[in-house]
Formats: structure tokens, sequence, C-alpha cells
């Protein structure tokens, strides 16, 4: 869960492949070329051969590697004649692309910048410069059944009070339970709504690399929220994700939260979208891990003569609501323009995603989140504190101080890698 970037984009192109490696063409004069791995990539060409003056003057080709893995070896190799103008690709490629010089720092206007969310351009970022465009979103969001509940939840509380009035008579096998991504990745803005989150962000997208969670807030209302009068679980949120979709679909718990790699499951059984991130104890909402895939701009465009050209598409197409719809329509994931989030070529499935990402949505930040200074990486420690409160009765409290500690030396620590 700690990157689902992993299959993804690509396009057409007059493209050769010789025992699973794409075999590259050299560069034609006013050719901008875009490398993606092998499902993005027939996508991409399908889109962009559609509606052929995305950049006027240039050509544009697609060429599509047989898988992820290829994509990133082939990058890796890649040279001033061989590499590609424009690579999409996972958001943690930017450090170590953007170091050894094969990545080319990207400029946008203030209403460029507006269609996006702030935070999407930290995943793209490297020492403070943005070298790609947010492509689209992988994220988690909180589905409700209406059969069980009528209208959304404004509150954590909300749900809490449900669950209790309707436990018995209802048949519920908890309230909130983690469907998709798993109690770390997925679990993070159950954290977040009750007062904790691995990071503090600001509303410009940087990180708050001093302060971390106030544990006793969120020790507190895991208490109030989560436990009974004797300290043990209330039953409304598990400490483990097993069996939480199938108990969802069956209707014996009223909300979940799901991946959106996972709606079509739900839309097959007759549930609504009605997707939004999960709400706070104070009516807000809770932070999700919502990282993006990048199309990064190589040094190479430069090289081949065609930066310019490569600068277009990258605001014509691959930043502009239009370019986003008309790509996701074919993709099929949530796009992380904001313009293009309400567009009709869209699902409701990808709409509610989008939607929750840009009300909730937090960069995954390996340097922070994969750190184990602290004493424990995000991974391990995440999980571990719901079983030690949930399962093994320990105080809230303590248990949530000793994990402000480890989350804030990782911070400490990897702030340098940023």
């Amino acid at each position: 869960m700690k990157n689902r970037f992993m299959k993804g984009f690509a396009a057409v192109a007059a493209v050769a492949f010789v025992t699973g490696l794409a075999v590259t063409p050299a560069h034609a004069a006013g050719e901008i070329v875009v490398w993606a791995d092998e499902t993005r990539g027939p996508n991409l060409a399908k889109v962009i051969a559609a509606k052929g003056d995305w950049v006027a003057g240039y050509t544009i080709k697609v060429v599509t590697y047989s898988s992820f893995d290829a994509l990133k070896d082939a990058f890796d190799k890649a040279s001033g004649t061989t590499g590609p103008d424009i690579v999409v690709a996972a958001n943690d490629w930017v450090p170590t692309a953007a170091k050894s010089g094969k990545l080319a720092p990207v400029t946008l206007t203030a209403s460029q910048k507006a269609n996006f969310n702030a935070t999407q351009f930290f995943d793209l970022s490297y020492k403070g410069k943005l070298y790609g465009i947010p492509v689209d979103i992988n994220n988690v969001a909180m589905i409700f059944n209406t059969k069980l509940v009528s209208s959304a939840p404004k509150s954590f509380g909300d749900m809490v009070d449900y669950y209790k009035a309707n436990k018995v008579s209802k048949n519920l096998k908890a309230g909130l339970c983690i469907a998709g991504g798993g109690m770390s990745w997925g679990a993070h803005s159950v954290f977040s709504a009750l007062g904790a989150d691995a990071y503090l962000m600001t509303k410009k997208g940087t990180v708050n690399t001093v302060q971390s969670f106030n544990p006793s807030v969120f020790g507190a209302n895991v208490k109030k929220y989560l436990l009974d009068a004797n300290g043990k679980s209330n039953g409304f949120f598990p400490a483990s994700d097993t069996g939480c979709k199938d108990n969802f679909l069956a209707g014996t718990v009223p909300f979940a939260v799901i991946g959106n790699w996972e709606w079509k499951d739900y839309v097959a059984k007759g549930f609504e979208m009605n997707l939004m991130p999960v709400p706070s104890v104070n009516g807000g909402y809770g932070h999700m891990f919502g990282s993006v895939s990048g199309a990064l701009l190589t040094t190479f465009a430069d090289k081949h003569g065609v930066a310019a050209g490569a600068k277009s598409l990258l605001v014509n197409f691959f930043a502009s609501g239009a370019g986003q719809a008309a790509y996701q329509a074919v993709e099929g994931r949530p796009p992380a323009a904001k313009e293009a989030s309400s567009s009709t070529m869209l699902s409701a499935g990808q709409k509610g995603f989008g939607s929750a990402a840009a009300l909730a949505g937090i960069p995954q930040i390996g340097a922070f989140l994969n750190n184990n200074k602290g004493g424990a990486n995000y991974w391990d420690s995440a999980p571990a504190y719901w079983t030690a409160v949930l399962i093994d009765r320990k105080n809230p409290v303590i248990e949530a101080r000793k994990l402000a500690a480890i989350w804030k030396g990782n911070v400490a620590s990897g702030k340098s890698d940023l």
C-alpha cells in the first residue's frame, strides 16, 4: 500500500517490442516523445490521437513500455539521445531523477496552480522546485450504506451514535471499518479524524517539521468515541481490516473506507458512490493519503529542441481540465485537476474520489513514512496503536504519546530528504 501507482499509463506509438522491452525510435524533428507503461500508454495515445492539436506545430508520439519496471529501467538508463521529453511516472521518482539532472523544473501560473490541490505539488517537487503535473490521484474515501443511513454523517460522533443506537436491532458487526488500504495507509483518515496526522500540513502544502499531533487530545477522542466505560473497544472501529469489505457489502456495517481501485465492486452490488472523507470529531474531515502520478518534464526535451512544445503539452493537455477529463474517461482513475472532477465524461466513482481528495487529501511522503529514526516507521507504528488500545486495552493517551514521539522523530530526521 505504500505506492499504488505501480500499474499505470500508456499510449499509441510506432513502437516494436522485443523480449518485453520497447525499442525506441530516433527522435524526429518537431516530435514530442512521451514515455509511459503498458496500461496508461495505450489510453494516452488514444486520447491524444483523437484531438491532434494539443500543441500546434508539433507531433506527439507515446512510447509504451511492457511494464512499469521496464519503464523505470529504461528511464534510469536514458541519455540525451535516447530519453523522452516527458515521462509519466510515480511521484517517488522525482527526488532521484531531479538530483541526477534528468528532470527539468516546471513553472505554472497562479490560475494553473489553482486547478490543483496545493499538497499535490508537494508530491512532484524537490528542494522547492516543481518537476511535473499531477495527473491522477491514488486515495481512499468513505462510503455509507443508504439502506442503513439516509444521509451523510456530519461528524465522527454522528457515526458512533448511529452505531450504538442500532448495533443490536440491525445486527451490526462494526460501525466504521477499513475495507481498502489496510490499517496503515487506508486508516490514516481515521487517525486524522480523531486528531492524529502522520505529519502536519499547512494550507499552502508545506510540512510543519517541528510539531506533531497533540497526543492528549487524540487519546481523549479515542477513549470517548472508540472505548466503553471499562476501557474496552465498543466495537465501532475494529483494529483489523479482516472481513470489512464482505461485512459492508452484506449490510452489517454502515460506513467503510474503500480504495479508488475497487469502486466498481461496490457499484456492481448496487451501492451508491456517495463518497466523502471520514468526518472528524469537530465537523471537519480526516486527511487521507492522496498520492499522485505525474507527467514529468525531462531535460532531454531541451536537447531535442522541443522544450517549448513539451511545456505546452504539459499545460494544454496534462494540466487542463479538458485534457484530464478526456484521458480519465478512458483510464478510469480520479483526475487530479479540479476542473476535470465534475466532467460528465467521468463516473460517479471517479468524481467521488476526486472530490474527497480535494477536500482532505495530503501527499504520501516516503521520507517521513518509511523512516524509522523515531523508533519505528509509520507503516508499523500505526496499526500497532490500534492493537495496543483496542485489543490489548492499553491506555489510549499513554500510547498516543509514544506514537506522537515516533512520528515527530521520523519527520525531523526525514526533512533533509525533501
